[in-house]
């Protein structure tokens, strides 16, 4: 096969930022925020242009934010680079899954768009019927929080390791009195930095179990495609086709932890990928890939000067006559 065995990932909520459309209005691709919200109902150029730090703090907000930005940036990314048109293989950390399988051509872009409304106004109702907290863990591996946050449960409290982000880096998400409790003990067992993230639910947890009803009633709607790349699912790090049985898989995604160093290491051991392209705002996929594969190159594109260079097209000379 020419050209690079690539690989496009995609951020989940988190990476939002005030005003992160705005380097992108003008371009081709901005035509799908007008399609999104004619599909969700919601104002998404509001969204990705003028909506404050607050406003973008919720859950739906974010959610359907971040995806439609992410299918802007790829329909960009696609004229640029044309390998990105046919990857080896997608993934998205957590909602960013949703946009890995419009990208592997797995569901279309307005199911991917009322499926993640549906999502996102589900887990915020999930977390006003049971608030939580979620927190960054640096420096201690998986299986030594996993013992902390199991020691916490056995006293009675509700915590779990919630992402798997890297050998050195995992969210415990939960009751907030118990990811504090945690988090001490994390502590004690050698870590070296925890950082509070500003959400209000515990996602990838039991306690989002609450959204998996009204996001069913949703994903029994869409249509589900064979695509042409596999996507890693964040459940179990195995590529998986359209064909395979997404709707449960994307039911227990609200529950269960993000496994992406797993994800990670499958795309670039087994499935040999040599370039990781990340598409949608931030850096912190690519940043990431660093430490589980660090012989894998990486590529950030989340601004238009961060696409590949379109080479110009070869004009050929007028014909000379020989006569």
């Amino acid at each position: 096969m020419n050209g690079p065995r690539l690989a496009l990932v995609f951020p989940g909520q988190g990476a939002q930022q005030p005003g992160m459309g705005r380097p992108w209005t003008g371009r081709p691709g901005w035509f799908l925020v007008e399609r999104a919200s004619e599909v969700s109902g919601r104002d998404v150029q509001e969204l990705l242009l003028r909506a404050d730090e607050q406003q973008l703090r919720r859950t739906d907000n974010a959610q359907l934010a971040t995806f439609v930005l992410e299918m802007v940036i790829l329909t960009e990314l696609r004229q640029a680079l044309p390998a990105a048109g046919r990857p080896i293989v997608c993934a998205g950390h957590s909602l960013g899954e949703y946009a890995a399988l419009v990208a592997a051509g797995v569901i279309g872009f307005a199911d991917g768009v009322r499926l993640v409304t549906a999502r996102g106004d589900a887990m915020r109702a999930a977390c006003a019927a049971r608030p939580g907290a979620m927190a960054v863990v640096l420096g201690l591996p998986a299986d030594e929080l996993e013992g902390a946050a199991a020691e916490v449960r056995d006293s009675g409290g509700q915590v779990w390791v919630a992402n798997l982000n890297s050998p050195q880096q995992a969210v415990l998400s939960g009751e907030e009195a118990s990811v504090a409790r945690c988090a001490e003990l994390a502590g004690r067992r050698g870590a070296t930095r925890v950082v509070s993230i500003p959400v209000g639910g515990a996602f990838h947890t039991p306690l989002m179990a609450p959204a998996a009803p009204s996001l069913g009633e949703t994903l029994a709607r869409i249509e589900l495609l064979h695509g042409f790349a596999p996507v890693v699912a964040n459940v179990d790090a195995r590529p998986r086709r359209g064909t395979d049985d997404w709707r449960s898989v994307l039911t227990e995604q609200l529950t269960a932890p993000v496994r992406w160093t797993e994800s990670v290491r499958v795309m670039a051991d087994e499935l040999h990928c040599d370039l990781f392209v990340e598409v949608g705002p931030g850096r912190t996929l690519t940043g990431l890939a660093r430490r589980i594969a660090p012989q894998v190159s990486r590529l950030t594109v989340s601004e238009p000067g961060q696409l590949p260079a379109i080479p110009a097209p070869v004009r050929q000379a007028p014909a000379r006559s020989v006569a």
